[in-house]
Order: structure tokens, then sequence, then C-alpha cells
């Protein structure tokens, strides 16, 4: 009963909004002082679940590189790219985005997209390219439909395409429940083939979608009513270069 404590010291954190890695620590060292276990014993814990999901790190390389990489021009390369790509659309790239982030995160490969490392200096940049050259007047409004809609493309197709593969840890937390509580045996690869209708209908439902956002897009254009030009707004920390001898507050976007 007494180790409950530990949880009520986790929500007592979160509600106080505190720092999330903190208030877990001490939620564990609370709850490994009061089941018993030495000091030392606690920290030894500690060290091998770091080790054992050491991978969970990783971010803190990949971030920084992926913000060098922006630093170096990686979004203009990206749009000047689709400039080549004439008869691609934001909508048809979405749509064939939406189809890879699926495959692949059905194969296992669910680290390769996201918004960090592909939808903000890739996707949005491509599908941004696209969308600005068949609507010159490109609007802030239109911008953020855009936006939203490769955020939605990236999330469906990672969320109904990891399914499929029997190693993620969603299947594995379900079978592990389920035989756990209810003394079942359930297959993994049971599972994950029954998630397959499942992917293939939220594709079919939100490719469309991703193929009507030209439309959209032309439709909002024509209607107006958002006079700001998003190529005159330099976004805040947005990468910029200066002509020579310019003016430091005329930053022109590169």
């Amino acid at each position: 009963m007494w180790v409950l404590l530990a949880v009520a010291i986790v929500v007592i954190g979160f509600a106080l909004r505190l720092n999330a890695m903190l208030v877990v620590a001490i939620a564990g060292i609370a709850a490994g002082l009061i089941s018993g276990m030495s000091p030392v014993k606690i920290i030894e814990t500690f060290g091998t679940g770091f080790a054992s999901s050491r991978s969970v790190t990783v971010f803190v390389v990949v971030l920084p590189v992926i913000g060098l990489l922006e630093r170096h021009g990686l979004m203009q390369q990206a749009g000047r790219l689709m400039s080549k790509m004439k008869s691609m659309t934001a909508g048809k790239l979405l749509t064939v985005y939406l189809a890879v982030r699926q495959i692949t995160a059905a194969l296992g490969l669910s680290s390769i997209g996201g918004p960090a490392q592909a939808v903000r200096p890739l996707v949005v940049p491509m599908a941004e390219a696209a969308a600005r050259r068949n609507h010159p007047r490109y609007t802030r409004k239109m911008r953020e439909t855009l936006r939203s809609y490769a955020s939605s493309a990236d999330t469906i197709g990672l969320f109904f395409g990891e399914d499929v593969f029997i190693a993620i840890g969603s299947i594995l937390l379900i079978t592990g429940f389920v035989d756990a509580t209810y003394n079942l045996k359930l297959e993994a690869l049971q599972i994950a083939l029954w998630a397959i209708p499942t992917a293939i209908c939220a594709f079919l439902i939100h490719a469309p979608r991703m193929w009507l956002l030209d439309r959209k897009l032309a439709r909002m254009a024509a209607e107006g009513g958002d006079d700001i030009d998003v190529d005159t707004t330099v976004e805040p920390g947005h990468t910029v270069s200066l002509p020579s001898g310019g003016n430091p507050e005329q930053g022109i976007r590169e």
C-alpha cells in the first residue's frame, strides 16, 4: 500500500509542473526505499535501467545534427529540388509521403520519418515550394493548412503503419497485458495481421484528402482575405542571408 506513495509523488509533481525527470527519479527512489531496497541497490537499478534503454537518448545527438543541416540550408535545398519537379504538387507529394511513412513504419523503420527529422526540414519546404509555384500568392492561411496536412500525413502513416510490425512496443504491450491479465495466449503475428486491413483503410481514407489538398489551396488562394504573403515575412529565428553591405534589419530569405 505504501508503494502507491510513489504514484502520488508522480501525480503531485506533474500537477505542479515540476521537472518530469526529477519527479520520476524521486518517485523511483521513494518506491525503492519503501520496498526495502538499500541506497546502493537503488542506484544500481537506476544504472541498469538507463543502460538497457540508452537508445532513447539517441535524439540528443540527432536533434543538433538536424539543426546544423537546417542552418546550412537543408530546407532551402529541399525547396529548390522541388522547384525542378514541375509536375509534382503539394497534394501529390504529401500522398507519396503518407505511403512511404506507412510502409516504412510497417517494416519497423519508424524512426526514418517524424516531425523533427523529416516533416519540418524536408517535407514542408518541398510541399511549400510546390504550392508556391502553383499559387504565387501564398498566404499565411494556406501555409498553416499545408503544414497541418503534412503533420497529419506523418502521424497517420506512423500510427496505422507501426501496428503491422510485430516487434513494435504497442504489439508486445497488448500481448503481454492480455496474456498476464486474462490468462490467454495471444500471438503477436495475429495482431499484426489484423492490423493490415486497418492500415489499408486508413490510407484509403486519408490519401484522397491529401490528393484534394491542391484544390483546397486553389480555393483559398481565390478567396483571398489573408493579405499576408509569406514571401516577404521572415519567421522568428529563421536563417537569413544579408546582402553585402546591407542593413542587418533587412534580412532576405535564402
